[in-house]
């Protein structure tokens, strides 16, 4: 057993209680972290940070109460030093100025080794966090799905229709899959160095796999994502891995892999996931982050999970990710209440 109960759910051993921690836990509605922000003068500087980034990403930890610390950071970085000029413009998002449409443009990007070994701010980050976390916590580090990662490439900013992609994918699939092994192999080294810097957990996330449809997502997405895990579970079998690809509950009966945990998004209903996953994988999530503005449909919700899975192997989550708005207190009852209901005798 190990002195971290979100370490042992991952891997499906028996805990005191459900634990529980939510997807963008260190953001923006919490005043405190605001305050950081505005220090940091912008998103990409609080990213480059390592004290100012260490310090949010411990946050939520402290002030709602949640089982593990994700690192704050951003899926973007890993493409900004493959050598993509990455802009967070106020009320666009983040914007590449230079998408990669073509083989020049492919070529030009910067190689595994030498892009994650630029990523040093993330890892110093890391390192921190290690030093200030109480041990009974965990700390999750994370990546971008190469197929969600190229989305921002390509499209050079975030899209509604994906239709650049999808061209290439339908009339160029060989460039496609070009790209996709590139940022594979830099996201393999990724994680690797997250992990001896300190992280118990990785997590990757497949923010846009809804958007492809299901043999193409079987084609240019879970394959890449399981070539990642396999790579980290062969290196680390002691370290926990959850995938998180959001939108795909058509595409459960195709879902296999070597990793730990499946993160279940809010779409996806949770018996539905038990039935198709739950013999072979833990299962987190997935309460709607619009429940948490409501205490009542929040415990409507937590309970009902709770009898869900109360013979399943699960990890409170939220589906998505939690909202700016949400107010504290809300969030903090979210964690107090996941626990309360889940306690074992």
């Amino acid at each position: 057993m190990s002195d971290k109960i979100f370490v042992d759910a991952c891997f499906g051993k028996p805990t005191p209680y459900t634990p529980v921690w939510m997807m963008r836990q260190a953001g923006r509605y919490l005043p405190q972290y605001m305050k950081v922000r505005e220090k940091a003068g912008n998103f990409l500087n609080l990213c480059h940070n390592p004290e100012l980034a260490a310090e949010v990403t411990l946050q939520p930890v402290d002030i709602v109460g949640v089982d593990a610390a994700i690192l704050f950071s951003d899926i973007l970085v890993v493409p900004n030093e493959m050598g993509m000029e990455l802009d967070f413009i106020k009320g666009e998002g983040p914007v590449f100025a230079n998408p990669v449409r073509d083989e020049k443009a492919l070529d030009a990007l910067i190689g595994a080794e030498e892009a994650a070994d630029k990523l040093t701010y993330v890892y110093d980050t890391i390192k921190l966090v290690r030093e200030r976390l109480a041990d009974d916590k965990a700390l999750i580090g994370f990546t971008g799905a190469p197929w969600t990662l190229a989305t921002y490439m390509i499209e050079g900013q975030g899209t509604k229709t994906y239709n650049i992609c999808k061209k290439l994918i339908y009339t160029e699939p060989e460039f496609m899959h070009k790209l996709l092994a590139k940022v594979t192999e830099v996201v393999k080294y990724y994680l690797e160095k997250q992990i001896e810097a300190g992280v118990d957990v990785v997590q990757i996330f497949d923010s846009w796999a809804a958007a492809l449809e299901k043999s193409k997502y079987m084609e240019f997405s879970w394959p890449y994502m399981k070539e990642i895990a396999a790579h980290i579970k062969a290196k680390y079998p002691h370290i926990p891995i959850i995938m998180f690809p959001k939108g795909i509950p058509a595409y459960l009966d195709e879902i296999d892999g070597d990793f730990d945990v499946f993160g279940v998004d809010w779409s996806t209903p949770m018996a539905l996931a038990k039935e198709k996953l739950g013999e072979r994988y833990v299962l987190q999530g997935n309460m709607e982050p619009c429940r948490l503005y409501s205490k009542e449909a929040t415990y409507e919700c937590v309970t009902s999970i709770a009898e869900t899975m109360k013979e399943g192997r699960h990890i409170f989550n939220l589906g998505h990710g939690i909202l700016p708005d949400v107010p504290v207190e809300n969030a903090k009852y979210f964690v107090s209440l996941c626990k309360e209901v889940s306690k074992r005798a």
